[in-house]
């Protein structure tokens, strides 16, 4: 059986994305949105006054001919902490829009195969699905955990260590893939062992999804989209290739 195409796999990315401006997903995307938009624009308010100080630190105890450093300092700290940020904000948007994103993957799934389906019917049964959800977040960490700690072993044993950025991405990707692709078999009471089952069967798709989403989440402003995206994508994956 063949296990999916790259190429194929980022696209649905994009796809889902162009979705994104329908009528019937737009409530499911906007206020999440919103909120988290509110969030992170305090937090990184907050975390540029602190780098601030910081830099103003590091500069007052270093000899005044060393000045120019903070032209460089600035631009690697601000780099380095969108990377971190941009993981951090998908993660925890995850946690806030988990609800939204549920219904949404229902709704994204109705108008892609114009079946019903027989989900969380509305945001009152979604927010009670949340202890749920959790528990499945729960078994995703436990899934990542062994994986992380192997290739993190691997990163310090020569001359395997020059390959671990590229499996670092490769984990990453697949657990981007895993973590979005279970929101449409959740909605059809698919156990995390069959979302790992699903996605293998067509690993090339899945880590061609999971890669783009990957990258898009590390790019400041973009990674505000990229989660709605990638709901509606992992749906379009789970009805045009992952479902039985």
């Amino acid at each position: 059986m063949s296990k999916g195409n790259l190429l194929h796999g980022a696209d649905y990315l994009a796809r889902g994305a162009r979705m994104l401006t329908h009528p019937a997903l737009r409530t499911f995307v906007v206020v999440p949105l919103v909120v988290n938009v509110l969030i992170f624009a305090s937090l990184w308010g907050l975390a540029f006054n602190w780098l601030g100080e910081v830099v103003d630190g590091w500069m007052a105890a270093m000899p005044e001919w060393l000045g120019f450093l903070e032209w460089l300092l600035w631009p690697l700290l601000i780099a380095l902490f969108a990377l971190i940020t941009g993981y951090l904000f998908t993660a925890v948007a995850l946690l806030i829009a988990s609800p939204f994103n549920s219904l949404l993957a229902e709704k994204a799934e109705e108008l892609t195969t114009g079946q019903p389906v027989a989900g969380l019917e509305g945001l009152g049964q979604a927010l009670l699905s949340v202890p749920r959800g959790m528990w499945r977040e729960v078994q995703k960490l436990l899934y990542y955990l062994p994986m992380a700690l192997l290739v993190l072993i691997l990163t310090f044993i020569p001359p395997i260590s020059a390959l671990s950025p590229v499996l670092w991405f490769l984990l990453g990707a697949w657990m981007m893939s895993l973590q979005f692709i279970d929101y449409p078999m959740d909605n059809h009471q698919l156990s995390f062992a069959r979302v790992r089952e699903a996605a293998r069967s067509r690993r090339l798709s899945s880590l061609g999804f999971g890669g783009l989403v990957a990258i898009c989440a590390g790019i400041p402003v973009l990674n505000f989209f990229v989660v709605p995206a990638a709901v509606v994508g992992a749906t379009l994956l789970w009805c045009e290739e992952l479902r039985p």
